[in-house]
């Protein structure tokens, strides 16, 4: 078989594929009609869940799961905006790993919003200038963001889903050659995670070599205007600024994870196979020792696997108190958890329950 007549195949394919989209998203159109009638909210992380579990179990063909979860997602954000166009706030600048985790859940056509702060993407949200928000939560290499765990406590949004996104760092230059590089800008965590990389081919530049800066997105937009400089960045970021990308994953460590949480208003998931639940704790000090050990206690007795606790001070009065974020497997309504919720009522935040990812 000729080239020719591989790509007229294609073609036919494509316009079956367009014709067969274009009919789900009549489909989806009456979904929004309805869910409107209802006040039903559009974001279903748990049904997305359950549509590329069952297409990746079915798949019979080439298509891996990682890529039918790629291609999927994306009709799912046309479907949404169909149904109803939803604002995203997230921690900006764009070109941030915030916005790839961000377009990775909602799409490339979603209407975006970049904020400055973490507290900015909270309020945003809290006064319904976006409908969704998306934060990090914590790095597997760097821990714990004390931000959004700080604003988790001091506000009343929700957990609508968590999103673990690979950090992957590139070099991106216009200069043709390494050798007529006179600065590379980045972050100063980027720098750090991208050592081995920048000793290998940049050994013995002095510290004005490598230049500081806000963000990895804007280290970008700087390399898109100094042709004899290079940036450490994001592959979105990179792409966002039009620098070509002249090395790819250049990160020290393959296993850098982030995971980044998605913030509503007014938000319940229901229940899907696989979920995890996030609560506040703050326990009473009843001046007995203990206490906490015997709360945790309370979890291994009804058999809820606990899969992180981290502690905060209370920052109220003069004392060394302390308040816990935990998250543990199940959902909120499950017997065993709903026990310990009751019990505990007037000390138990709940944070959300959402399909679990990690």
């Amino acid at each position: 078989m000729t080239l020719e007549q591989l790509r007229q195949q294609i073609d036919e394919l494509d316009n079956e594929m367009l014709g067969i989209l274009n009919k789900r998203m009549e489909v989806v159109k009456h979904v929004g009609e309805l869910k409107k009638t209802t006040q039903t909210v559009i974001y279903r992380p748990e049904r997305e869940k359950q549509i590329i579990d069952r297409l990746a179990e079915m798949s019979q063909g080439l298509l891996t799961r990682p890529a039918i979860e790629a291609i999927y997602l994306e009709i799912f954000a046309v479907s949404r905006n169909l149904e109803l166009p939803e604002r995203i706030a997230y921690l900006g600048p764009e070109g941030s790993f915030t916005h790839q985790a961000a377009e990775s859940r909602f799409g490339a056509m979603s209407d975006y919003l970049p904020l400055p702060s973490i507290r900015s993407v909270f309020e945003s949200v809290d006064t319904g200038r976006a409908r969704f928000g998306v934060v990090p939560i914590e790095n597997n290499l760097e821990g714990i963001v004390k931000e959004t765990i700080d604003l988790l406590n001091e506000t009343d949004l929700k957990i609508v889903a968590e999103v673990v996104i690979p950090v992957h760092f590139t070099f991106a230059t216009k200069s043709e050659k390494l050798s007529d590089i006179k600065r590379i800008y980045s972050k100063d965590i980027a720098f750090g995670q991208c050592e081995k990389f920048l000793n290998e081919y940049f050994n013995g530049k002095d510290e004005e070599f490598f230049v500081q800066v806000d963000s990895t997105s804007k280290a970008a937009k700087l390399a898109s205007q100094d042709e004899q400089s290079a940036a450490v960045c994001s592959h979105i970021a990179a792409k966002l600024f039009d620098v070509p990308i002249l090395f790819d994953n250049i990160q020290d460590s393959s296993q850098n994870r982030t995971r980044f949480f998605i913030i509503g208003k007014d938000f319940v998931n229901q229940k899907s196979e696989k979920d995890k639940t996030t609560i506040i704790a703050k326990l009473p000090d009843d001046g007995k020792p203990g206490t906490l050990v015997r709360f945790l206690q309370e979890f291994e007795n009804r058999g809820i696997n606990l899969v992180k606790i981290e502690s905060r001070p209370v920052k109220e009065g003069e004392t060394f108190n302390f308040w816990f974020l935990m998250e543990f497997d199940g959902y909120f309504l499950d017997e065993n958890v709903q026990h310990i919720m009751k019990k505990h009522e007037s000390d138990i935040k709940w944070l959300g329950s959402y399909v679990k990812m990690v």
